[in-house]
C-alpha cells in the first residue's frame, strides 16, 4: 500500500439476521417471529484495492462510521467494517452478552460468506471493553449467563486474529460510576441535591484543585449511588420474577450522569486535555442532558452494562485471557476517557505480542486535527505491517 495513496470509497451494507432465544424482544423490529435479531453494518472498501484483511470496528450501541479515523483507513486502502449490535441507538434494554453474540455473527459471516482470511478487531471508546469481551470468550468462553442471571451461549465464535484497543474505556460500569453525580439525593426529583457534592453548584466551598481528602469522599459517594442503583434494579428485578405482576421487566430513569471531577481539574490524572470541557462539550450541560451517560436503562440492561459490582463486559478482567497481538493507544488530550484505563489494559493483556503507544495532543475524535489523524494511521499501518496484515 502506498503510504500516501488515496482511494476512493465503495459502501456496502452488510445486513444480517439471525434467531436469538429470548424471553421478551427488547428492541424494535420488523420481523414477526419472536427472538429474530436483525444487525446492520456497513462494509466500507477501497475502489480498486481488494484485501484478505479486515478491520472490524464495533461498539454496544453505536456505529462508528461518523468518525474521522475510520474513513481515512479507508481511503489509505484498508478494508472497515463498521458493525451495528441490535441496540443501536437504543442502549435502554442493552445486554452486553448479546451484543458479543451480535459481534460473532458478523465475524462468522465475514469470514466464511464475504471471504476474508483475517479480521482484527478494533475497539474504540465503548467498544474496547465490548472488543476485550468478545476476544476473550472467542478465545476461551467461560460466560454462560448475564448478570441477572438469563442463560447466554458465547460458545462456538471465531476470535479475532489481532486486536487493538483504541482510546478505549475498561467498562461502561466503571465510566458511569466515575460520571455518576453523587450530589442527588432524591432519585425521583434531582433538584434535591447536597451542595458539598455538586460540583456545579457556587455554593460548594470545595474548588479545583479538589484536596484528596474532599477526592475521596466524592469517589465513595458516587460508588455508593451506583449500588443503590443496582439495589433497586435488583430489588425491581426480583419483583417481576415473583408473579406478583404481569411485567416481565421494568424501566429505570437515571438523573444527572455526568459529574467527573476530572473534567474541570486538570491535576487529576493529568494529560493534554481541556478543562471545562468535556467529549459531549459543556459537563454542566451534559450533567442533565437526555442523552447523558446511563439516563435510560432496564433492570437486566443496568446489571449488565452499568453495575459497577455485576458486569461481565470490563476489559481489564479479561485481558489476560486474550492471546493475538494487540495495539493499545492512549490519546494524551483524550476529552473522554482517562489514559489510565489504556494502561491498565496494556498492563493486564495475557498476550506477548503487545505494544502501547500515546498519541501526543490527539483528543478523543481527533476532531479538527488532521496531523494527529496522521500520525495515528501511520502508528496502525506501520504495527499492522510489521505483522503481516497489509496485503
Amino acid at each position: 500500500m502506498a503510504a500516501k495513496e488515496q482511494f476512493e470509497i465503495d459502501r456496502t451494507l452488510i445486513s444480517l439476521a439471525y434467531n436469538d432465544s429470548l424471553a421478551t424482544r427488547d428492541v424494535y423490529g420488523f420481523r414477526s417471529s419472536a427472538g429474530n435479531v436483525q444487525l446492520d453494518g456497513f462494509l466500507f472498501r477501497p475502489i480498486g484495492k481488494p484485501s484478505k484483511t479486515l478491520i472490524i470496528y464495533m461498539h454496544p450501541a453505536s456505529t462508528v462510521h461518523h468518525l474521522p479515523l475510520p474513513m481515512e483507513l479507508v481511503r489509505m486502502g484498508y478494508h472497515v467494517l463498521c458493525a451495528g449490535s441490535r441496540y443501536n441507538r437504543n442502549e435502554s434494554a442493552l445486554i452486553m452478552e448479546n451484543v458479543v453474540r451480535d459481534y460473532g455473527v458478523y465475524v462468522h459471516h465475514m469470514k466464511e460468506r464475504m471471504g476474508y482470511e483475517k479480521v482484527v478487531v478494533a475497539g474504540w471508546s465503548g467498544g474496547g471493553s465490548l472488543t476485550a469481551f468478545y476476544q476473550a470468550m472467542a478465545e476461551k468462553p467461560t460466560i454462560t449467563q448475564t448478570p441477572a442471571g438469563d442463560p447466554v451461549d458465547l460458545t462456538g465464535m471465531i476470535p479475532g486474529d489481532a486486536m487493538i484497543f483504541h482510546a478505549a474505556h475498561l467498562s461502561r460500569a466503571e465510566i458511569l460510576r466515575d460520571f455518576i453525580d453523587p450530589s442527588v439525593v432524591d432519585e425521583h426529583n434531582p433538584a434535591i441535591r447536597d451542595v458539598e457534592l455538586d460540583l456545579y453548584d457556587p455554593r460548594n466551598p470545595n474548588k479545583p484543585p479538589y484536596s484528596a481528602d474532599y477526592l475521596e469522599h466524592f469517589r465513595q459517594s458516587q460508588l455508593a449511588r451506583m449500588r443503590r442503583r443496582t439495589a433497586l434494579a435488583r430489588e425491581t428485578l426480583e419483583l417481576i420474577r415473583s408473579g406478583t405482576t404481569d411485567e416481565i421487566e421494568r424501566c429505570m430513569l437515571t438523573h444527572r450522569t455526568l459529574a467527573n471531577p476530572l473534567f474541570l481539574d486538570a491535576t487529576i490524572d493529568p494529560n493534554d486535555r481541556r478543562i471545562n470541557w468535556c467529549f459531549m462539550g459543556d459537563p454542566k450541560t451534559a450533567n442533565s442532558s437526555p442523552a447523558g451517560v446511563g439516563r435510560f436503562s432496564n433492570t437486566r440492561a443496568w446489571l449488565s452494562q452499568w453495575s459497577f459490582d455485576d458486569t461481565n463486559a470490563h476489559a481489564e478482567i479479561h485481558a489476560p485471557n486474550i492471546s493475538v497481538p494487540m495495539l493499545a493507544i492512549e490519546n494524551s488530550a483524550d476529552d473522554a476517557i482517562p489514559g489510565t484505563h489504556t494502561k491498565r489494559f496494556f498492563n493486564a493483556y495475557g498476550g506477548e505480542d503487545k505494544t502501547y503507544k500515546l498519541m501526543k495532543g490527539a483528543n478523543h475524535y481527533y476532531v479538527d486535527q488532521p496531523q494527529e489523524l496522521a500520525d495515528a494511521i501511520d502508528l496502525i499501518h506501520g504495527w499492522l505491517d510489521a505483522r503481516g496484515f497489509v496485503d
